[in-house]
């Protein structure tokens, strides 16, 4: 009867640790970032790489149109896809990441292609996350925020990411309005955000 017991107290035992596992589950975890194919991308024509792991993240905004759901996103991502091959020629959206109001994270460039968001200087050297949208105004939703603050925390438990990476706005690293006043506003006070 002993031994009985002593499993019985062993398997309550694994149960519990599996719960206080799942409860203080690591926020590192990635979360389903929607892959190019999903959103019907174009082919990429890029070849440059990113050195990994970087240390610089620049966060910007489109100031185009928002989108709070999976289909308009979806939209929203080849529009800025479209603009940036075709109107302006490069080999794809420049950003390595776009953020919809939906709560989803759309894959860009990824992580390992340099992108084409903050000029010749900072592209080779960091990681370019670009919010669906314009934020002078008003900031975007949690779900939004959530959801780039999960893709920075999967940036690092990838290592595409330091653990000490620097995180900046679009307007600390060139001349211009992005990511909006309020996001902005907002990102200055995430755990990494260093000023100029």
């Amino acid at each position: 009867m002993s031994r009985r017991c002593a499993l019985l107290a062993w398997a309550l035992l694994g149960l519990l640790r599996l719960g206080a596992a799942q409860e203080t589950e690591d926020p590192a975890c990635c979360s389903p970032i929607v892959p190019r194919n999903e959103w019907k991308a174009l082919a990429s024509e890029c070849a440059q790489r990113l050195s990994l792991p970087l240390r610089y993240v620049v966060v910007s905004h489109t100031a185009g149109s928002s989108c709070n759901t999976p289909a308009s996103c979806q939209q929203q991502a080849r529009n800025v896809q479209h603009y940036h091959m075709k109107t302006l020629g490069w080999c794809d959206v420049g950003y390595n990441f776009l953020i919809g109001e939906d709560g989803l994270v759309y894959e860009g460039r990824g992580w390992n292609f340099t992108g084409a968001h903050s000029g010749h200087l900072w592209n080779p050297m960091s990681i370019g996350i670009s919010f669906m949208g314009n934020y002078m105004d008003r900031v975007p939703t949690p779900q939004a925020i959530r959801a780039a603050q999960g893709l920075l925390a999967c940036g690092v438990a990838q290592g595409a990411l330091r653990s000490n990476y620097v995180l900046k706005g679009h307007r600390d690293v060139q001349r211009t309005l992005s990511p909006g006043n309020q996001l902005y506003n907002l990102i200055q006070n995430w755990p990494h955000y260093r000023s100029p």
